[in-house]
């Protein structure tokens, strides 16, 4: 299997360049992304010859996972490199701020699988432990870092319903595949169920690591802080489409009892503002679409966040969050965004009944009382309303509860991770 996989890779080749060339007309790859993933590794860049970590995470949601693991591992160990890889031009700017003062940390763009550009990838950097984060399942790259005998591991695993139902079609690849980690550390039970259906190695479930990622004690400004303690506020974050309807059919009806009323929306994608911003309007609402650090009008029923990286902000000064892609039926077999971030910052947070992607996040937050299920914009307005008037502070409790927990995960991953340096 292995033999037919690399033969498949290597008569791909062409294909890809042309394709990631096409990517790159798109704005979906840079000129470091296609030189790092279609091209042989450059000149040796781990120099010093230092011990070095790899964690390859790659997307956003991954790479954040991942963070405070590789943080705790620099300010433990003078003699560490690292190297952190990842697949998404955005992931990489993310990460490329995250170590911008760490001399000690890389980032690269991970090659494409296959065997020419894995081995010369491999000399080039010659880690001493391979850290694989999530889903991130390569072949090629697993069985050659086998080879060269470095302990390769999987963090915050996951396997879902879907993934596992095509690797057991071909079930005797997964288990050569997944018998290659030396340890397996799943994000949920149910991932560490199907690890150990693949016939992984060395299985060991902590909790999920986005339980760790660290919260900034962002604000927005004065002005806008100014406002908003005049008003009641609720946030709806990571909202898709179909689900602003909703979310303004529950200020409406909030907006009868609480004339002050102010409901933030910040779409899941941006490029949707304009239009929800016209359903607000014909829905009768005032509404204000605002870029990053525009101040906030006075009169204004619903805002609009027109800017990425943005949520912090706006969970730390909002007691009470809907977190979306969870109300509408067409997200029954893919439903949830990560409501971690939120938790962290002390909200009480409401979803929808379709979260399966993160199905024992939840459980687990509404077993604390920190998230709760509704299923109508009657029931969100209803507890809106409740919450509205008998306030609680509740946020530094909270916080304190989620940060002890992911602090927990954390000290328990490093350990693990720890026995397979040698130091």
């Amino acid at each position: 299997m292995f033999f037919f996989y690399n033969l498949i890779t290597v008569f791909l080749y062409p294909f890809l360049i042309f394709l990631f060339f096409v990517r790159k007309f798109l704005k979906k790859e840079s000129s470091e992304s296609l030189i790092d993933k279609l091209t042989l590794s450059r000149a040796l860049e781990n120099k010093k010859r230092k011990k070095l970590i790899w964690f390859h995470a790659a997307s956003i949601g991954e790479v954040q996972s991942i963070i405070p693991l590789m943080n705790k591992f620099y300010s433990s160990y003078n003699d560490l490199n690292f190297l952190i890889t990842t697949s998404t031009i955005s992931s990489g700017k993310i990460v490329k701020k995250k170590i911008k003062d760490l001399d000690r940390a890389n980032h690269k763009y991970l090659p494409l699988d296959i065997s020419f550009l894995v081995n010369s990838f491999l000399n080039n950097w010659s880690p001493s432990l391979a850290v694989f984060v999530d889903s991130e399942i390569w072949p090629n790259f697993l069985s050659n870092i086998k080879k060269r005998n470095i302990p390769l591991i999987l963090v915050n695993g996951r396997i879902t319903p879907k993934t596992y139902k095509k690797w057991k079609m071909v079930n005797f690849f997964s288990k050569r595949i997944f018998k290659l980690f030396d340890l397996c550390l799943p994000c949920s039970e149910e991932s560490l169920n199907y690890l150990v259906g693949l016939k992984a190695n060395n299985v060991k479930y902590f909790g999920n690591l986005k339980y760790s990622v660290e919260i900034k004690s962002e604000k927005l400004n004065e002005h806008n802080l100014s406002i908003l303690k005049k008003k009641k506020v609720w946030c709806a974050a990571s909202t898709h489409q179909n689900e602003e309807e909703f979310c303004l059919e529950t200020h409406k009806k909030v907006k009868k009892l609480h004339k002050d009323i102010l409901t933030i929306i910040i779409p899941r994608h941006i490029n949707r503002s304009e239009s929800i911003r016209a359903l607000t309007e014909k829905l009768g609402l005032s509404v204000q679409k605002v870029n990053k650090n525009e101040n906030f009008e006075e009169d204004t029923d619903v805002i609009i966040v027109n800017a990425f990286g943005e949520l912090e902000k706006y969970f730390n000064c909002c007691d009470n969050v809907f977190i979306g892609k969870s109300i509408s039926k067409k997200f029954k077999n893919n439903g949830g965004q990560n409501p971690i971030e939120a938790a962290k910052c002390g909200c009480k947070i409401f979803h929808g009944p379709y979260f399966g992607n993160f199905k024992e996040v939840y459980n687990h937050l509404n077993s604390l009382g920190i998230s709760e299920e509704i299923s109508s914009d009657i029931e969100l307005s209803e507890k809106l309303i409740k919450n509205f008037s008998f306030k609680q502070n509740l946020k530094e409790k909270n916080t304190k509860l989620i940060t002890q927990l992911g602090d927990e995960i954390l000290e328990k991953n490093f350990k693990e991770l720890n026995r397979f340096l040698n130091i």
